[in-house]
């Protein structure tokens, strides 16, 4: 397994992150929330994409709604394209 990619929010562009996903990484995102910093791992095992949050794990069955979460929470730099 390779070493996770640790970005804070907004840092890197939607492709970049899922880049890294699809690569096999997982993308380690410190966000803040409430003035508490948080950290979300994102990461793909080849069918499914999952989003570990603090309190739920998401799972994502297309690399569309992968795409739209990263785009909804901020995580992505590019969070107003599409």
């Amino acid at each position: 397994m390779s070493t996770p990619l640790h970005i804070s929010a907004g840092e890197l562009e939607t492709d970049a992150i899922m880049a890294a996903i699809q690569d096999g990484r997982r993308v380690v995102i410190t966000t803040t929330a409430i003035r508490t910093e948080h950290e979300v791992t994102l990461r793909y095992d080849g069918s499914i994409y999952y989003c570990d949050t603090p309190t739920r794990l998401h799972r994502h069955e297309t690399e569309r709604e992968m795409r739209a979460c990263i785009r909804k929470m901020g995580y992505g730099a590019d969070v107003d394209d599409e």
